[in-house]
């Protein structure tokens, strides 16, 4: 009975042990085959070089045009005409509201004209025989009220105009003081130009870093 139940422990002690040594291998295969397809992912030196290259390749037309574009701004930024031009039409403008907002301009007869015109209806009604007597009343009571509307909204474009010509004025006298304010703006646009190109080809230059590092050997 003994000698039975020892070899009964010792065919499981075998087939425990192979079990085990079994599963060693399997585990063993298992991770060399990941090994293998981890070593097969790693790009290559040539390999990682061609996509360097690629990626430089389809940023430099963007580059380029980034110059060229900067190149122009730079150019039309401080052109001296152009700046003469734009001062010279700023003056034009205001010199133009000027004449239509004067003491003599259109704006300041708009008022005459319209209080003129109902002078004239409440005239002409009071002498009119078409109407009766309370129908010509109540047309007399609605120009009348629209004549002091009015009044009220002449003097109210009155003080407008005069509060605006001189403002014109004072832009007027300060023309050079507001010519140098003009020049100061396109220099700040200029300056703005110049950083965003100092960006751009830093990030250029990172890339082609990585670029001019793929070709040297590995080791080198």
């Amino acid at each position: 009975m003994i000698r039975c139940l020892s070899r009964t422990a010792g065919a499981q002690t075998v087939r425990f042990a192979a079990s085990a040594l079994c599963a060693i291998v399997i585990a063993l295969s298992v991770n060399a085959s990941r090994a293998e397809d981890a070593s097969s992912t790693v790009a290559s030196p040539v390999e990682e070089f061609s996509r360097q290259l690629e990626a430089f390749q389809k940023s430099a037309p963007d580059l380029n045009k980034s110059i060229q574009d900067s190149a122009g701004a730079i150019d039309g930024i401080t052109d001296i005409e152009k700046a003469r031009a734009e001062i010279d039409k700023l003056r034009e403008t205001v010199s133009t509201l000027l004449g239509a907002v004067s003491d003599n301009g259109p704006i300041s007869q708009l008022g005459v004209k319209a209080h003129d015109h109902i002078r004239d209806k409440l005239k002409a009604l009071s002498q009119e025989n078409r109407f009766k007597p309370e129908e010509r009343q109540y047309l007399i009571d609605q120009w009348r009220k629209l004549e002091l509307q009015t009044d009220s909204a002449t003097k109210e474009l009155e003080d407008a105009r005069v509060q605006f010509a001189g403002l014109l004025q004072t832009l007027q006298q300060n023309e050079d003081f507001i010519g140098e304010l003009l020049e100061i703006r396109q220099a700040e646009k200029a300056l703005e130009v110049i950083r965003r190109l100092t960006h751009d080809i830093r990030d250029a230059s990172t890339q082609l870093n990585k670029l001019i590092g793929g070709i040297k050997p590995p080791g080198a």
